[in-house]
């Protein structure tokens, strides 16, 4: 399998990364090319969200991924990128994180970074654009957000340069893709997300699928990522989908 090799294309201000990279990849872009902008106009998060991108508050970034190895094996991909923005951050800015499954990072109980992972067709096969919004400053978010949402700043107390986290970032993500190729990748991946996540086994959640929710207690992480969670009834339930929130103990 071919090595993992960024190139870094920069934009003062973008609608989306994950678009740019996504018409970059139509057009034949390799495989680790990566879109960095200084604002969104138009970001998105998960399940149809905006991800609020003011200029110079956070890190904006898409990254093309041409996956060689099996397709079942793709929503690990998410995992894989949430291990190494929690690696990232603590290397570049001595920030330890948390991660809510699947791939939320937070901070204080309060989410730092937001990833996006989306599947194209493209004229020379399937890729991937991997989406990732970190929040650096405190004017990465409006106040009324405060609740749920973070920053390095916040936590820190300083504001990171933007091409320390990128390039922390980068060599975090190109080591642990390079992981999840190996023939044990996957087993790898899922080891390193659970000792990375509180969210992994013995968590007190509550989950909203579709119109249902339901309460109950994680007990780790099915082959594919997918999120193991003992009801109050005592079924064991599979999640593949959805929004997790923690909840108190009784």
């Amino acid at each position: 399998m071919k090595s993992f090799v960024p190139q870094v294309l920069r934009f003062e201000s973008l609608p989306s990364t994950n678009l740019e990279a996504a018409r970059r990849a139509n057009q034949d872009a390799a495989e680790g090319l990566c879109v960095v902008a200084g604002e969104q106009t138009a970001g998105r998060g998960r399940l149809q969200r905006y991800w609020i991108s003011p200029k110079n508050a956070g890190l904006y970034c898409s990254i093309i991924l041409r996956p060689e190895f099996p397709q079942s094996l793709w929503p690990l991909i998410t995992l894989m990128a949430a291990v190494a923005v929690h690696e990232a951050l603590k290397k570049a800015c001595a920030l330890e994180t948390d991660i809510k499954w699947p791939n939320d990072i937070l901070a204080t109980n309060r989410k730092v970074c937001g990833i996006l992972a989306e599947t194209i067709e493209t004229p020379t096969g399937r890729a991937i654009v991997l989406g990732i919004g970190i929040n650096l400053a405190k004017s990465s978010f409006p106040e009324d957000l405060k609740a749920e949402a973070t920053s390095v700043e916040d936590v820190t107390g300083h504001k990171p340069q933007s091409e320390i986290v990128l390039t922390a970032l980068i060599e975090s993500l190109a080591m642990y893709y390079e992981m999840l190729k190996n023939p044990a990748g996957s087993e790898a991946i899922l080891r390193e997300w659970c000792a990375r996540s509180s969210y992994a086994d013995g968590k007190q959640i509550r989950v909203v699928e579709s119109n249902e929710s339901f309460i109950g207690t994680t007990c780790g992480l099915e082959p594919d990522g997918a999120l193991r969670v003992e009801t109050l009834a005592g079924e064991i339930r599979v999640v593949r989908a959805g929004d997790v929130t923690s909840v108190r103990p009784g």
